[in-house]
C-alpha cells in the first residue's frame, strides 16, 4: 500500500515549481501533478518498488517525481540531469517542501560512471524528436544500467513496438502498467496550440532474476551511497 492517498498526493505534487525558461533542446515538458501522483502511485501501489527502497530519476528536471517518491516513502533518490538551471529549480523546490532524503547530481548521461547502483528508476524521458532522435531509448538502456529491480519510464504509445523489441534484445521483461493522456501545455513559441493530448504508456521495464541477482551482488551497501547535493561539473 501507498504511505498516502492518491489525491492527496495529487495536491502535495501542485507545489512543485516548474521552469520559467525551459530549454527546447533537452524537451524539458515538466511531468503535470497529475501524472506525476498517478505513475508514482501505482509503482507503489502494484509493485511495491518506491516505500523504502532507493530510487534514481534520471532527467530530473524540476524534481516532481523525486519529491513524490519521497512522499511515499522512498529510502534516498537520487535526481541526476545534465542542466544546471534544471537542477536549481529542484534545489529551490526541494527547500521549499522541506524534502531531505533526495540528492541531485549533475552529469550527462554519457558519463560511464553514471551513479551507484539503485534498486528501481522512476522516469520521464524526452519523447525523442528530431532534434534528440533516439534519447528515449538511451534514457531506458541507462536506467536499466543504474538498477537491479526495475525502471519505469513514460513513453509514447505510438513507440510501444520499439521499446518490445528493445527489451528483447537487453534481455529485460517488460509490461505496459498503464496508458495515460499527457495533456502537453504550450511551452514554447513554435508550438501552435494552446495544448495537445498525447497517448502515453507507463512502461516497467524488469531485470530477470540471473540478471538482477548479479546487480545486487555488485551493488554497494546503502551507507556507501554518496551524497552529491552539489552539481559536479556539466558534459
Amino acid at each position: 500500500m501507498a504511505r498516502i492517498k492518491l489525491k492527496q498526493l495529487e495536491i502535495e505534487l501542485e507545489s512543485v515549481s516548474v521552469f520559467e525558461e525551459p530549454n527546447i533542446l533537452l524537451e524539458q515538458y515538466p511531468t503535470t501533478p497529475h501524472i506525476a501522483a498517478r505513475m508514482l502511485h501505482t509503482i507503489q501501489s502494484r509493485f511495491h518498488d518506491i516505500d523504502g527502497r532507493t530510487v534514481a530519476d534520471l532527467g530530473v528536471g524540476c524534481g516532481v517525481l523525486s519529491i513524490g517518491a519521497s512522499l511515499l516513502g522512498c529510502g534516498h533518490c537520487v535526481g541526476i540531469d545534465c542542466d544546471a538551471d534544471a537542477l536549481d529549480q529542484t534545489r529551490e523546490n526541494l527547500e521549499e517542501l522541506e524534502v531531505e532524503n533526495v540528492d541531485l547530481i549533475q552529469v550527462d548521461l554519457s558519463n560511464p560512471e553514471l551513479s551507484p547502483l539503485m534498486e528501481s528508476s522512476v522516469d520521464n524521458p524526452p519523447f525523442g524528436t528530431k532534434r534528440s532522435k533516439g534519447i528515449d531509448v538511451v534514457f531506458v538502456q541507462h536506467a536499466l544500467k543504474m538498477s537491479r529491480r526495475s525502471v519505469y519510464s513514460l513513453h509514447k504509445s505510438s513507440t510501444r513496438q520499439h521499446f518490445i523489441k528493445k527489451a528483447a534484445e537487453w534481455g529485460v521483461d517488460i509490461e505496459v502498467v498503464a496508458q495515460l493522456r499527457f495533456d502537453l501545455a504550450k511551452t514554447f513559441k513554435c508550438h501552435k496550440q494552446k495544448s495537445v493530448d498525447i497517448e502515453v504508456d507507463l512502461i516497467r521495464f524488469s531485470h530477470r532474476k540471473k540478471i538482477a541477482a548479479k546487480a545486487k551482488k555488485a551493488a554497494p551497501k546503502s551507507s556507501q551511497i554518496s551524497s552529491a547535493s552539489e552539481p559536479g561539473p556539466s558534459s
